[in-house]
């Protein structure tokens, strides 16, 4: 097994990491985040590095201090590096476009879908086809790309939709032509 909740974290340069009662607030250059813990994990600063232990030794609890280990981690990159996802439109017409800080989406329905990112989350557009989904927060940024898939769904026949970029899809045969006619005659 892995045991990621025994790894001590290192606090790069220009981090700052304020642990109060049962919150933990990392602030890089940009960005701030929050976390809150459940008393079951003691989490800890020392010597320029964030340590989580739990306070049975049960199943549950072993789970969630690398549960907890995991999230500190990733508020950390995401403070120093940040977190992107990129969505690519795959048909015809299929366009987007950044009006201010709100995605204006074509997706072959009848109307220009809006779509508001909420806070920390920003978007990029390049070529009209590939959207970049930017922000501090891995959960956040995930699940902004997770729901403007789910406007369009990729359909297994052309393969048209919203995709990540790398996504795999897999096609489905059409139908197929029939070899004799079968009708009346």
């Amino acid at each position: 097994m892995a045991r990621i909740g025994n790894r001590a974290i290192e606090v790069p340069k220009g981090v700052e990491v304020k642990i109060d009662k049962g919150m933990v607030t990392v602030k890089g250059a940009k960005n701030s985040l929050s976390l809150s813990h459940l008393p079951a994990v003691t989490v800890a600063l020392d010597q320029g590095k964030i340590v989580t232990s739990c306070q049975s030794n049960d199943q549950l609890s072993r789970s969630l201090q690398g549960l907890y280990n995991s999230l500190l981690n990733n508020m950390i990159l995401g403070v120093t590096k940040g977190f992107e996802k990129e969505l690519d439109l795959v048909g015809v017409g299929y366009r987007a476009q950044l009006q201010g800080k709100k995605l204006q989406l074509s997706l072959g329905y009848s109307h220009p879908i809006e779509y508001d990112p909420p806070t920390g989350i920003e978007f990029e557009v390049a070529g009209g086809t590939r959207i970049k989904i930017k922000g501090a927060d891995k959960q956040k940024v995930g699940q902004v790309a997770a729901e403007i898939r789910q406007i369009r769904k990729v359909e297994p026949y052309k393969g048209k939709g919203v995709r990540y970029v790398g996504e795999i899809v897999r096609k489905k045969a059409g139908k197929a032509a029939k070899a004799t006619s079968g009708g009346a005659g």
